[in-house]
Order: structure tokens, then C-alpha cells, then sequence
């Protein structure tokens, strides 16, 4: 009974040492299999198949110059001097319109044509006192001749010289009321009386909007239309935090809108809003250097600004991949076998992308076309 008291407790003895053993080979066994994924978690084994799928091609850090391409974004506006608010000078009833909104016209063309018989009457007095006033120079110069010889008193003489005065102030007063409502004077006669006259287009341009319709009566101070002057377009662009201080007053810029994005016109930065708003952005206004009919009220447009060209050393694009808001390359260590490095980039342009302190990269083979494939296939090996 002693004796076999003793063989079950060396039994269990030997047990609990196996046990032991056990758990401090797995616990070994663990450790090196993680010591091995730590030291091997930046790197990646491609087989020749993944490899001529990808299509992948190696380069080499190169020193080029290269230039900040920073990309806006904004809308047309215009400048409140060249929004315009037609009205016809004399009140009258709108007899037809000959422009539709959004349409172009050219200076001096007719808009609309407004009718009534004030205009006759306008004319009619101008007519009449051009008569009188003849009438009234011919019997001053007659006073004149008879006051010499003092067959006339000095008061009738004075007398002739006012009425001459003040007829010929009145002509030339109805004389301009007629200019400003497009009637020449000078070419007016008994016969060419009209009841008629054109409202005429200032500059050129395009019609925003029309206020009138045929047959209604306007006051002189109805707006009939509200014309825009093109030449009076602003681009308003929102210039990002990080941008503002690379974007200056006088810059040449490239816009162009989303219907045309290959046909790009230049303009000039002319001013910049100093503050910045609450989502971190300020404002740059721009004028296009010549106009562009393309190019209208509230249009939403994209813009791209050149900044400080410099010498420096890069990769291509395709090279730099970013994952969690980090940037990486990859270097080809040979074998298939490809090492994902830490990178920080500075400027990029639409081939080339800066890469600060890069003297580690200098003579390595850094992959090029299918790095992102490489860090899908890293990525993929961590999960």
C-alpha cells in the first residue's frame, strides 16, 4: 500500500514536470513566432505570377526641379460696378422686347422699343421753339440796326436780346432731353416725327435678367432689364490654411470648368481676403486676363497656381503610397522580396512627388509601378 502511495505521487510529479515543459516550449514557440511577424511585419514575398500580374517596374530617387501645384476651387462672380439696371429715361408702354435672358448683344444695340405721345409732343416743342428762336434772332438783329439811329429805345432792344436768350436756352435744353432718349436733333423735321424710341444697350455683354413685358406701361423709373458687363467677371477661389501663404496677390493662374476641363484660361490673382474662416480656408480673387463667354454668373470652376519652383530630389507619383496618413515607399530587396519604408514628401506636381531627407533612399532600386498593389498584398498579410 506505501509503495503504491509512492509510484502515483512520482507519477504525478513527473506530470506536473511535462506540463510545465509544455507550456514553456509553447510559450517559446509563441514568442519566436511573434519576434519573427515584428521583424518581418514591413516586408513582402511575391511569387513570379503576382509579380507579371502587377507589371511591376523599379526606379531611382532623381534630382529634378520641380514646382508646387496647388489645386482651387470656387465660383463666378461679378463685380457689383458691372451689374447694370437699364430704365427708359420717359415713362411709356413697351411695344417690344428684343432680347431673351441669357442672350448676348453688343453695345448700341436695340433692347426694347417703348412707345407714347409725349415723344411727338417733345419733339413737336423742340420743332416749334427752333421757329420761334429764328424769329427771335432776325427781329434782335433788327433792334440792333434801329438802335443805332435811335429809332428804338435801349428797353426794346433789351427786350428782343432776353427773348433770343431764353429760346435758345430752351432749344438747347429740348435738344438734350432728346439726345438722352436717342433722338438726333439736328436731323429732326416736320416730317420724321416719330411716337417711338429705342432703349439702347450701353456696352456689351448679357442680359441677366428682364423685368417688362409687351404692352406694359413703364414709369422712367422701372427697371426694364439687368444687363452684366463681362468684363467685370471675378473668380472667388477657396484657398486652403496650408495654401494661403504660397498663393500671393499678381500670380498667374489656370481655370477652367467642369463641362470643359481641358480648355483652360489664364487669369490673374488680384486680391486675397486676409483672415481665415471657420473651415479653414481663406478667399483669392482672380481675373481672367481676356473674356471667355464660357465663363458666366455662379458657374462653379476649378483653378491650379504654380508655387516656387525649386531643385530637389523625388520619386515618381506611383512610387509613394499612403496608408493611415502616413506616406511609404517600397525598396526591391531582390528575391521578389520588397521592403516597405517611411517616408516624408514635400511638393508634387503631376509627375513628381519631393521627398525629404532622402539620402537613405540614394542607390536603392525603389519600386515604381505597383506599389500599391505591394502594400495591398502587406496589408493583407498583417490581417
Amino acid at each position: 500500500m506505501y509503495l503504491k502511495n509512492i509510484s502515483i505521487l512520482s507519477l504525478s510529479v513527473i506530470l506536473i514536470l511535462s506540463s510545465c515543459s509544455g507550456k514553456k516550449e509553447e510559450e517559446k514557440t509563441v514568442y519566436e513566432n511573434t519576434k519573427f511577424k515584428e521583424k518581418d511585419q514591413n516586408t513582402v514575398q511575391m511569387s513570379d505570377k503576382q509579380l507579371q500580374s502587377i507589371g511591376l517596374t523599379t526606379t531611382t530617387v532623381q534630382e529634378k526641379t520641380m514646382q508646387k501645384l496647388v489645386r482651387l476651387n470656387g465660383k463666378v462672380e461679378i463685380e457689383p460696378s458691372h451689374i447694370s439696371s437699364i430704365s427708359s429715361i420717359m415713362g411709356g408702354h413697351i411695344k417690344s422686347i428684343n432680347v431673351i435672358n441669357g442672350s448676348h448683344f453688343s453695345k448700341g444695340q436695340i433692347l426694347a422699343v417703348v412707345e407714347d405721345p409725349q415723344f411727338i409732343q417733345l419733339q413737336q416743342d423742340y420743332l416749334v421753339t427752333k421757329a420761334q428762336l429764328e424769329s427771335a434772332r432776325l427781329n434782335l438783329n433788327r433792334q440792333k440796326d434801329l438802335n443805332i439811329t435811335k429809332a428804338t429805345s435801349d428797353k426794346t432792344l433789351q427786350t428782343a436780346q432776353a427773348d433770343y436768350s431764353t429760346l435758345n436756352a430752351t432749344l438747347r435744353g429740348l435738344e438734350e432731353k432728346l439726345r438722352i432718349i436717342g433722338i438726333n436733333a439736328k436731323g429732326l423735321n416736320s416730317s420724321n416725327i416719330r411716337s417711338r424710341i429705342n432703349v439702347y444697350a450701353p456696352f456689351s455683354g448679357f442680359v441677366s435678367k428682364i423685368l417688362v413685358n409687351n404692352g406694359q406701361y413703364i414709369n422712367p423709373s422701372d427697371t426694364l432689364f439687368e444687363l452684366i458687363n463681362p468684363s467685370g467677371l471675378l473668380l472667388e477661389l477657396k484657398v486652403f490654411e496650408n495654401d494661403v501663404n504660397d498663393v500671393k496677390i499678381g500670380q498667374e493662374i489656370l481655370v477652367y470648368n467642369n463641362q470643359n476641363p481641358d480648355k483652360k484660361s489664364a487669369a490673374k490673382i488680384v486680391s486675397i481676403v486676409p483672415s481665415i474662416e471657420n473651415g479653414g480656408s481663406s478667399i483669392a480673387v482672380a481675373k481672367l486676363s481676356s473674356p471667355n463667354p464660357d465663363f458666366i454668373k455662379g458657374m462653379y470652376i476649378n483653378a491650379e497656381v504654380t508655387i516656387n519652383s525649386r531643385f530637389t530630389i523625388g520619386l515618381p507619383n506611383e512610387s509613394v503610397v499612403s496608408f493611415e496618413s502616413k506616406n511609404y515607399v517600397f525598396e526591391d530587396l531582390g528575391n521578389k522580396k520588397y521592403k516597405m519604408i517611411p517616408v516624408n514628401v514635400g511638393i508634387s506636381d503631376d509627375q513628381f512627388t519631393e521627398i525629404l531627407k532622402a539620402d537613405n533612399l540614394k542607390d536603392k532600386k525603389i519600386v515604381q509601378k505597383g506599389a500599391y498593389s505591394l502594400l495591398m498584398a502587406l496589408k493583407n498579410k498583417a490581417d
